[in-house]
């Protein structure tokens, strides 16, 4: 599971989940949208480049629930949370769980703070 926004609005195709799960030797990652439950699949439907990682959504009571129950429906030895907040503090994960972090190291020019400059 990966950051949402990362994967949707920020068009990116994988998050930090997924380099965790290569790096760790995943033999696969499962691919949700079988088991995608309401205002998940309306997400797949508007977002059809995320493919076969599970954004986490969860603006509102009704998307946390069906984060939840889709994960609870996938068929998975283990959930990676790749996300900026733990998840597992606000919804009940049944599969084993780990949440991987990471921190942003700039090496080379332009930084980040460099290219900030250019908009503010």
């Amino acid at each position: 599971m990966e950051d949402g926004p990362t994967l949707t609005h920020g068009e990116m195709s994988y998050g930090a989940g997924m380099v965790a799960a290569e790096k760790f030797g995943a033999s696969e990652a499962v691919d949700p949208r079988p088991y995608l439950t309401g205002r998940l699949q309306e997400t797949f439907d508007h977002y059809p480049d995320i493919g076969t990682l599970l954004p986490a959504m969860g603006y509102g009571d009704e998307q946390i629930k069906d984060l939840e129950t889709t994960i609870a429906k996938t068929d998975c030895d283990v959930v990676i949370i790749g996300t900026p907040i733990d998840l597992r503090r606000i919804i009940n994960i049944k599969q084993p769980s780990v949440r991987v972090t990471y921190s942003l190291q700039e090496i080379g020019k332009p930084t980040l703070t460099d290219m900030l400059k250019t908009y503010f």
